[in-house]
């Protein structure tokens, strides 16, 4: 079966989910665009961009699907006692999502040449940053970042793109603090796409593309209530969860 092609002059419609490509898993179009209106359209169904500098776009609805649920992610005793003695320790959601954008294209990775985070990308998830569709999560140790994580959010499903380390767990305590928020009702499910060893170590799980489009409608249905819990987060009540 081919794979269906986007013209980008036309209104953002998308092929059902299910026509996607077993192998590769996922694969289901090429062409449209990186607008703020294709994207969106996008991921309130499941498809995300994922593809390399050079190449065309291409669009992906993988099965299963890589998620976290509220609560699933493994916080170790270790990674709490990181958390809680990082010299003044700051978290910001939103407000430093250029440099956290910026990072998770830059920082090397193992077996990973290039990234594709390309410039388009780039400028895609800032315009869905400035549209409120896409925000990230910021640790800081006083001026120092040490690891973060953005993604899209529509309504309370999060779709989580990238993260990064400049310090050792410092990827994990960022994901420490999306799992807070899952599990304080600003998202039903956090998106991880694609399965990896390292994501299942942490506690994803692996559901059908049905149970995914189902939590998926569900979820993007609901207000989003992000905006308030960014501007009312207290740090406190985040350490004092870690040490329940």
């Amino acid at each position: 079966m081919s794979i269906y092609w986007l013209d980008p002059k036309q209104p953002p419609i998308f092929p059902p989910p299910e026509w996607a490509l077993d192998d590769p898993n996922g694969l289901l179009a090429t062409g449209g665009a990186l607008t703020v209106e294709w994207l969106t359209q996008a991921y309130s169904q499941g498809i995300f961009p994922w593809f390399s500098e050079g190449e065309p776009i291409l669009w992906w609805s993988p099965s299963p699907r890589c998620v976290f649920m509220p609560g699933d992610l493994h916080i170790t005793r270790r990674l709490r006692r990181q958390i809680r003695t990082v010299p003044d320790l700051r978290i910001t959601l939103g407000t430093d999502f250029d440099q956290v954008l910026q990072y998770c294209a830059e920082v090397p990775r193992h077996g990973q040449y290039g990234t594709w985070i390309t410039e388009g990308m780039q400028e895609a998830y800032r315009a869905l940053h400035r549209a409120s569709h896409a925000t990230a999560v910021a640790i800081w140790s006083g001026p120092e970042l040490l690891g973060g994580i953005y993604g899209v959010s529509l309504g309370q499903m999060f779709y989580g793109e990238s993260m990064f380390s400049r310090q050792s767990g410092g990827s994990k305590m960022a994901l420490a603090v999306v799992d807070y928020l899952a599990r304080q009702g600003v998202w039903r499910c956090v998106d991880a796409q694609v399965e990896n060893p390292h994501l299942m170590s942490l506690g994803a799980r692996l559901i059908s593309r049905s149970q995914f489009e189902q939590t998926l409608h569900d979820a993007v249905a609901q207000p989003s209530t992000l905006k308030v819990i960014s501007e009312e987060f207290r740090l406190d009540a985040f350490l004092q969860d870690l040490a329940t």
